[in-house]
């Protein structure tokens, strides 16, 4: 006994020892390795394919006619195009004196194409690039695509 009348307890080495190694014998080895394999395996099957079901459920959620994208040349062509007057555009109280899509300033006798639902103004070549790829409005995203009756 100690002072005060408190116990000593006294621990015995071999309840701690771990001297005990865990040894694996003959083919454990092989079996813990390929279980690892499977597993690692339908792991990376199982990313594979949710992403590849989260691709293709974007697609299908998108109408076919969003799917459509650029218009084709004869449209683009059909397109009006005027020629720019500045003091045109003060007696209707435009303010659209740039292209959108280039940045420079329209000059007075300059040919621009004008989009018919929403009659913004663009320099021809500007507009074509961006219609061969889109088929809607650079700044207000309006659809030009005019389909024919069926």
């Amino acid at each position: 006994m100690s002072i005060n009348g408190t116990r000593t307890f006294h621990w015995q080495d071999d309840d701690l020892d771990d001297d005990d190694d865990i040894q694996i014998h003959g083919n454990t080895r092989l079996y813990i390795l390929i279980l690892f394999s499977i597993i690692l395996l339908i792991t990376i099957i199982f990313f594979i394919y949710s992403r590849c079901e989260r691709t293709s459920s974007v697609h299908r959620s998108i109408p076919s006619s969003c799917q459509i994208r650029g218009l084709n040349a004869a449209a683009i062509d059909s397109l009006p195009i005027t020629v720019h007057r500045s003091q045109a555009l003060k007696e209707t109280n435009e303010t659209t004196s740039e292209c959108s899509i280039c940045l420079g300033v329209f000059e007075d006798g300059e040919k621009v194409k004008v989009l018919p639902v929403c009659c913004h103004r663009y320099h021809c070549e500007c507009v074509d690039k961006w219609l061969l790829t889109q088929s809607s409005c650079p700044v207000c995203r309006t659809s030009v695509r005019v389909d024919s009756p069926v």
